[in-house]
C-alpha cells in the first residue's frame, strides 16, 4: 500500500482529504504542523501533499528539505493564497503538481494516482529511443538518467520528477516540434486539469539550471529539442 504524508492544519479539510485518499487505497499520515513534518522527513513514504501556509515550518521550507533528502519523491502543493505566484514558486522549488484551494477532493485523488503511476513506470522502464543509454549529452550538460541529475563542469543539478519526465520525453522525440498539449498529455497525463503554462514553467526551470540547453521554443506551438553536437 502506497504511503502519503498529508500536511494541512485545517482539520476539516485534512479529514476530508484523508477519507478520500484512504478510500482510493492509500495509507495516509496527517500532520497539522510544519515542524512535525520536518521531523518526518526521511521516513519511508511515496508522496507528500503540502499546504503552503502552516504553523511552524511553511511549505516552501518543507519542499526544500524533502527534495534535498530525495529529489525523486513527488510533492503536491496546495494553497489558498495567490494561486499564480504560489504555483510558480512551487515549481521553482521542485513541486510536481499544484492545486489552488478550493478544489474537489476527487481531483486531488486523480493527481495522486497520476503521479504515483508515473513514478512506478519510471522505476520499471525508462522509455527512450535508446533504452540502454543511461546518459545523454544535452548542451554543455550531461543528463545522467540513473542519478536523475544534470551534470555540468560547475555543478550537479538535481531534477524534480517532472523536470526528469520532460527531458526524457524530449530526448525520445529529438528534433521533433512538440505542441504544449502533446507534452502536457504525455508528461503530466491526460487527466491533468491544470494549464499548459506548467510546461513553460518547467522549461524555464531547466533553462535556469543550464542556460544553453538546446530546447528551442516553437512560438505559438511548443518546444523542440535540437540534437547536441
Amino acid at each position: 500500500m502506497k504511503h502519503i504524508y498529508l500536511v494541512e492544519d485545517e482539520k476539516s479539510l485534512s479529514s476530508l482529504l484523508e477519507k478520500y485518499l484512504q478510500e482510493a487505497g492509500y495509507k495516509v499520515t496527517v500532520l497539522d504542523d510544519g515542524n512535525k513534518a520536518k521531523a518526518a522527513i526521511g521516513q519511508p513514504t511515496d508522496l507528500w501533499i503540502l499546504d503552503i501556509m502552516l504553523p511552524g515550518a511553511d511549505g516552501y521550507e518543507l519542499i526544500r528539505l524533502i527534495k534535498n533528502h530525495n529529489p525523486n519523491i513527488p510533492v503536491i502543493f496546495m494553497s489558498a493564497r495567490s494561486a499564480e505566484l504560489d504555483r510558480v514558486i512551487g515549481l521553482e522549488l521542485g513541486s510536481d503538481d499544484y492545486l489552488a484551494k478550493p478544489f474537489l477532493p476527487r481531483e486531488l485523488v486523480l493527481r495522486v494516482n497520476r503521479l504515483l503511476k508515473t513514478t512506478n513506470k519510471e522505476k520499471a522502464n525508462v522509455n527512450l529511443d535508446e533504452p540502454d543509454k543511461s546518459s545523454y549529452n544535452i548542451g554543455s550538460a550531461v543528463f545522467d538518467m540513473k542519478r536523475r541529475i544534470l551534470v555540468t563542469q560547475e555543478e550537479d543539478y538535481r531534477l524534480s520528477t517532472k523536470e526528469y519526465d520532460l527531458l526524457e520525453y524530449l530526448i525520445g522525440h529529438e528534433e521533433q516540434a512538440l505542441s504544449r498539449g502533446d507534452i502536457l498529455d504525455k508528461v503530466w497525463g491526460e487527466n491533468y486539469f491544470g494549464s499548459e503554462r506548467v510546461v513553460d514553467d518547467t522549461i524555464r526551470r531547466l533553462r535556469k539550471k543550464v542556460s544553453d540547453l538546446p530546447i528551442e521554443t516553437v512560438y505559438g506551438y511548443g518546444y523542440q529539442l535540437r540534437k547536441s553536437l
